[in-house]
C-alpha cells in the first residue's frame, strides 16, 4: 500500500510535490488514520516560515531537505492495533498535509489521547493531542469546517486575551491588532469583546479588506494601515499578527510610551516578515514573542481539562455566532489542490472572505 503526501522543500517553499510514499505495517499498539478534511490558512504558512525554529517540519518525517506542512482537521481510525481505539472512531488534531497518517495513543481518555510517538514527544502536547469526537464538547457536526478553519486560530485568540485580561491588559485602554482580517485577530477580538468590553478594540488592515474586517462587527474601529497615524495616542496593547517589521515599527513609533505591551503572533506577510523582535531597537516595550502552546499548557493546567475545555467551548460558541456568515467555504477534493491552495497562500494572495477545505 502507498500513501500520497505533499513534499515540501524547506529551502524553497514553493517547490512543493506530491509523493507516493509505501506504507509499512501497522505496529504493535498503534493506530492508522485516513485524513477526512483539513483546512488551509494563513497558518499554515506561518508554520512552514518558522519550521525550523519551532520544529513545526518534526512532527510528519519527509526526506532530507523536504518537509511536510502541518493542518488541523479531521481523520478516521481505518485500522486498530490498540485495545482502546476502535476501527470507524473519528478525532480531530494535527494531521499532515497528506492522505494517511499512523499514530501511537497514550494517555487515553475518553476526551481524547496522545501520540506518544518517539520523535514527536520534543513538542509540545498540544500539537500531539487529538481530541475524540464522540464525547468533544466543542464539536459539533454541523460545523466541523469552520472548526477546521477557525478553531485552532481562535483557541491562540483565546489564549492571548486570556494572557492579557490576566496583566490587567497592562494597564491600557485599547487593544490594536495588525492583520486584523485574520482568523487568529477575529477570535482575539471576539473573545475580548466577551470577557474585557471595556477594552476598545481597534483592527488595521489592508485598504482592501477594510469592509471585510468593518462587516465582521469584532472591531470597533478598523483602520487602513495607511492611515495609522491617525489613531488616538492612548494607552495601548498592540498584537502583531503580520509580522510585518516596517508596520511593527510605525506602531511602535505613534505610541512610542504609550505602548504598554507588545506581542508578536504570527506570520502572514511573508514578504516583509520580521525578526521577531531583531534589528533596530524601537520606541517603547521590547515586541514579545507569544508562543500559544506555552500558554495553552498553563491554562489548562490551571483550570483542568474538563472545566477549561468548558471555558474554550463556551467563547467558541460566542465566536461562531459572531462569525456566522463572514466567509464562505470553498470544498476541494484531493491533495494536488491542496498543493495548489497552499502555493497561492504562499503568494499572499488570501482572500479573508474564503475559508478553504480539503478532502483528500
Amino acid at each position: 500500500m502507498t500513501i500520497t503526501q505533499v513534499h515540501v522543500r524547506k529551502a524553497a517553499l514553493n517547490d512543493a510535490t506530491l509523493a507516493e510514499v509505501p506504507l509499512a505495517p501497522l505496529a504493535e499498539g498503534a493506530v492508522r488514520f485516513a485524513v477526512e478534511s483539513f483546512s488551509v490558512t494563513a497558518n499554515n504558512i506561518t508554520y512552514a516560515v518558522v519550521g525550523d525554529g519551532f520544529k513545526y517540519w518534526d512532527f510528519f518525517p519527509a526526506p532530507a531537505g523536504m518537509g511536510i506542512v502541518p493542518m488541523w482537521g479531521h481523520a478516521q481510525v481505518i485500522e486498530s492495533r490498540h485495545p482502546d481505539i476502535a476501527v470507524g472512531e473519528r478525532v480531530y488534531g494535527y494531521l499532515p498535509m497528506a492522505s494517511h497518517l499512523d499514530v501511537r495513543p497514550g494517555k487515553i481518555s475518553p476526551g481524547g489521547f496522545l501520540d506518544t510517538t518517539d520523535y514527536r514527544q520534543p513538542m509540545s502536547p498540544v500539537y500531539n493531542s487529538y481530541t475524540r469526537l464522540a464525547a468533544d464538547p466543542e464539536h459539533d457536526p454541523a460545523h466541523e469546517a469552520e472548526r477546521m478553519i477557525f478553531g485552532p486560530l481562535f483557541r491562540t485568540g483565546f489564549l492571548i486575551e486570556y494572557f492579557l485580561r490576566g496583566e490587567n491588559w497592562f494597564g491600557a485602554e485599547q487593544l490594536v491588532v495588525t492583520s486584523a482580517s485574520s482568523k487568529t485577530a477575529m477570535g482575539l477580538a471576539s473573545v475580548a469583546r466577551q470577557q474585557s468590553p471595556g477594552i476598545r478594540r481597534i483592527g488595521l488592515t489592508s485598504k482592501g479588506n477594510v469592509t471585510f474586517v468593518e462587516a465582521s462587527g469584532l472591531y470597533d474601529d478598523v483602520i487602513a494601515y495607511d492611515d495609522l497615524e491617525r489613531l488616538p495616542v492612548l494607552r495601548s496593547v498592540s498584537v502583531d499578527f503580520a509580522g510585518n517589521a516596517d508596520l511593527l515599527a510605525r506602531v511602535h513609533r505613534h505610541f512610542e510610551d504609550a505602548l504598554a505591551h507588545s506581542a508578536l503572533v504570527g506570520v502572514t506577510h511573508i514578504e516583509a516578515r520580521s525578526t521577531f523582535g531583531g534589528g533596530e531597537p524601537l520606541p517603547g516595550p521590547k515586541p514579545a514573542l507569544f508562543f500559544a502552546p506555552d500558554h495553552a499548557v498553563a491554562f489548562f493546567k490551571a483550570h483542568g481539562a474538563e472545566e477549561g475545555g468548558k471555558l474554550v467551548a463556551a467563547a467558541w460558541r460566542e465566536f461562531l455566532a459572531a462569525a456566522d456568515g463572514t466567509i464562505t467555504i470553498e470544498r476541494h477534493k484531493g491533495l494536488g489542490e491542496a498543493r495548489a491552495v497552499f502555493l497561492e497562500m504562499l503568494g499572499g494572495k488570501v482572500d479573508p472572505a474564503k475559508g478553504i477545505v480539503i478532502e483528500p
